[in-house]
């Protein structure tokens, strides 16, 4: 089962808004993140509706922050994003009348309620600034130039 990574493109896309240009279109971000527009532009819907993003069309148009990335946590994202499931295991409920299932059922589905509830909580503390300051660091490492490196070529 593929991976939902809708959640670290938008933080992705978060930190390049910041960093690397104050306005990027949809076909920019889709190109970056190698995917379709349209794509780009469903998900970032979601951050628009929080008051995260604005969009402006036409000539000069695109994709800006409206906050500090300080002001926005990664539940914030998650919720942004639909809430997809964080767990690509979960219950089986293929015979439901057998005990078996049952027992193992239950006991999954509690320990996955509580594993999730931790990783709720831990989103909430997690500024999209905190990723971006470990990107900073990452870079001051790894580029002397200063210049970030994504997909195979330089953002700008």
């Amino acid at each position: 089962m593929p991976r939902d990574s809708r959640l670290s493109r938008m933080l992705h896309v978060l930190i390049h808004l910041d960093r690397h240009v104050e306005r990027a279109t949809s076909e920019t971000l889709s190109k970056m993140l190698g995917t379709n527009a349209v794509v780009v532009r469903r998900m970032m819907a979601g951050l628009r509706d929080q008051g995260y993003v604005r969009s402006e069309k036409g000539h000069g148009g695109g994709w800006q922050l409206t906050c500090g990335l300080e002001a926005i946590t990664l539940l914030d994202v998650y919720h942004a994003i639909g809430k997809p499931p964080l767990f690509s295991i979960g219950p089986h409920a293929e015979h439901p009348e057998c005990l078996v299932e049952q027992a193992v059922d239950a006991r999954l589905a509690e320990t996955l309620d509580e594993a999730e509830a931790l990783l709720i909580a831990r989103f909430q503390t997690l500024t999209v600034a905190d990723l971006a300051a470990d990107f900073e660091a990452r870079l001051s490492e790894q580029r002397p130039d200063g210049q970030a490196h994504c997909g195979g070529k330089d953002p700008k």
